[in-house]
């Protein structure tokens, strides 16, 4: 059963990092965005923290990240979606 529960946790990681990327690498999102999202992909690929506190850390981070008023709304759905996926996660 946990065996199971890991790969899931994997695979909505991996879908949270490929949605953020999507949303770094776009030109339409703003610079301070795309820096700030980009840092937290280093921050969910980084392995010195088990898989539930860095979806944890950048939730907390990116619900800051939302609040901008720079932010497009189709971006701020993006990241939400990444939330989303984030949340999925449980140790």
């Amino acid at each position: 059963m946990e065996m199971v529960e890991d790969a899931q946790n994997k695979e909505s990681m991996k879908e949270a990092i490929e949605t953020l990327n999507q949303i770094a690498s776009s030109n339409s999102t703003p610079k301070t965005i795309k820096k700030s999202i980009t840092d937290l992909i280093t921050d969910l690929n980084n392995e010195e923290y088990s898989l539930s506190v860095r979806a944890a850390n950048t939730i907390s981070l990116l619900d800051d990240v939302t609040q901008d008023p720079n932010m497009p709304s189709y971006v701020r759905t993006q990241l939400w979606q990444a939330v989303s996926k984030l949340e999925s996660i449980r140790e």
